[in-house]
C-alpha cells in the first residue's frame, strides 16, 4: 500500500515553508530530493569513519574502504552489471560522458562519425563536438518530430560502417520523452559502433539492465535518484573500459610508477585517480536501496498518475500549450502559455512557494527546433501529490491573470 504521508515525512526538506509558502517542489528533473536514510548516512560517515581509503592499514580506512565497496556492489547489482570492476564512481553524469569522449580520441580517424540525437543535454552534446574538433570526425544527428520523439527511420539512414559511437539520452530531461534506446542499441550494434547511454533523468524512474539492454556505456547521477551531488557512475562493458585509455593521472590508478616509467592499474581503479568522494559513493549506495525498497514499478505507477493529473489540469489552462507530447515519457511536463515569458511565471509562482525550472535546461537545440526561448517545466517525483498540483495550477492561473 502507498502511504504517501509516511513517504513525505522521510524528506526532511518537503517541511519547510518558501516565502511563507508550503513548499511545492517540482523541480525533480534537476535534482530530486534526498530522504534521512541518507542524509543519516552521510552524517555517519563523517561521525564515525571518515578517512581515506584503500591504501590504509587502520581501522577507519578499512570501515570506510568496506563501506565504499560495499556501495560499488549495490550499484552493480541494481544496474545488473556482469562485474564490480565496471562500475566506475565519478562526480556524476558530465563527467562520465567525458571519460569515454575523451578516451575515444584515440580510437577515432578523421572521416569516421559519431552520432548523437536532438534530444540531449548539453552534457552530451559538447563533449563530442569537442572529440570531433580533436580527431576530425563528423558528427551526426538524430532528428525529432512535433511531439518530441526521435525519427527512427532517419536514425537508419545515418547509420553505415563510417559510425562508430552512438550517444543518446534515456529520458530527455527537457521533455520526458522516453526513447527507444533498445532498439538505437542493437542498430548501431549491427554496423559494428558502440553506444553511450546517458540515463541521468531515466534512473528515478526506470530501474536499467544493461545486460539486458546491451549497452556498451550507461551513465548516471546520484542526485537524481535521491542521493547526494558530485558523485555519479560510469558503467562501461569491461572490454571497453579496458581499450580505453585514463582520464586522469594520479593517486590510485596506477600499478607502479618510476620517473622512467609508470603502468597503470587494472579496472576500476584505472579511471578513479586521486581521493574520491568517498562520502558521496557510500550515500548513493544507501539511496539505491531506499528506491529499491520503494519499489521501481510502485514508482512509476505514482508518476504516471501525476502525470496524467498534471497533463489535463494545465491543458484546462487557456493558451498554454504542452512541448513534448510523445506517447513514452517520465513525469516531465514542460509548457509555456501564449504571450508570457516562461521566466516572469516562474519568478511569480516562487513567491507562492513552488518551485519550477525555466529556460533551455540545458536543451538549446530542443528549444530552437520549437522556435521557442525557453519553457516552464515542472517535473514530478512519488513523493509529490495531487493537492500540490492543484496549488500549482492555482498559481500559474494567477501569474496568467497579473501578466496579460
Amino acid at each position: 500500500m502507498f502511504d504517501i504521508d509516511k513517504i513525505r515525512a522521510e524528506f526532511p526538506i518537503l517541511k519547510r515553508k518558501v516565502n511563507g509558502k508550503q513548499l511545492v517542489y517540482f523541480d525533480n528533473a534537476a535534482t530530486s530530493q534526498t530522504p534521512q536514510i541518507v542524509i543519516d548516512a552521510i552524517v555517519d560517515y563523517y561521525s564515525n569513519y571518515n578517512a581515506n581509503i584503500h591504501r590504509g592499514v587502520h581501522t577507519l580506512s578499512q570501515e570506510a574502504t568496506d563501506k565504499y565497496e560495499e556501495s560499488r556492489l549495490k550499484i552493480q547489482k541494481h544496474f545488473n552489471a556482469s562485474k564490480s570492476h565496471e562500475i566506475i564512481f565519478t562526480s556524476g553524469t558530465t563527467h562520465s560522458i567525458n571519460i569515454v569522449a575523451t578516451g575515444f580520441s584515440s580510437l577515432l580517424k578523421k572521416g569516421d562519425e559519431v552520432i548523437v540525437s536532438a534530444l540531449e543535454h548539453h552534457s552530451n552534446i559538447v563533449p563530442w563536438q569537442m572529440l570531433c574538433e580533436r580527431t576530425g570526425a563528423i558528427l551526426k544527428v538524430i532528428p525529432m518530430n512535433e511531439e518530441g520523439a526521435l525519427v527512427m527511420s532517419e536514425y537508419d539512414n545515418l547509420l553505415s560502417d563510417k559510425t562508430k559511437i552512438v550517444f543518446v539520452n534515456h529520458v530527455s530531461n527537457a521533455l520526458g520523452t522516453v526513447n527507444p534506446i533498445k532498439e538505437i542499441i542493437d542498430k548501431a550494434h549491427k554496423v559494428g559502433a558502440a553506444v553511450l547511454i546517458d540515463g541521468a533523468q531515466a534512473c528515478p524512474h526506470i530501474k536499467p539492465d544493461v545486460q539486458e539492454l546491451d549497452a556498451d556505456f550507461y551513465v548516471a547521477s546520484a542526485h537524481k535518484i535521491y542521493g547526494p551531488t558530485g558523485v555519479g557512475i560510469l558503467y562501461g562493458k569491461e572490454e571497453w573500459l579496458n581499450k580505453l585509455p585514463p582520464y586522469q593521472g594520479g593517486g590510485e590508478m596506477i600499478k607502479e610508477v618510476t620517473f622512467e616509467k609508470t603502468t597503470y592499474a587494472g579496472l576500476p581503479h584505472k579511471f578513479e585517480a586521486g581521493t574520491p568522494n568517498i562520502c558521496g559513493g557510500i550515500a548513493f549506495g544507501t539511496a539505491i536501496d531506499y528506491a529499491n525498497n520503494i519499489g521501481f514499478e510502485t514508482i512509476a505507477n505514482r508518476e504516471d498518475e501525476l502525470l496524467k493529473y498534471g497533463t489535463k489540469k494545465l491543458l484546462e489552462i487557456d493558451g498554454l500549450k504542452i512541448y513534448g507530447t510523445s506517447e513514452e515519457k517520465t513525469a516531465v511536463i514542460s509548457f509555456n502559455i501564449d504571450g508570457i515569458h516562461p521566466y516572469d511565471i516562474g519568478t511569480i509562482i516562487d513567491k507562492l512557494g513552488i518551485a519550477v525550472r525555466t529556460g533551455h535546461h540545458c536543451a538549446q537545440p530542443i528549444m530552437d527546433f520549437y522556435k521557442i526561448p525557453g519553457t516552464i517545466r515542472a517535473s514530478f517525483s512519488f513523493y509529490n501529490t495531487f493537492e500540490e498540483i492543484d496549488l500549482f495550477i492555482n498559481a500559474v492561473k494567477k501569474a496568467q491573470l497579473m501578466l496579460q
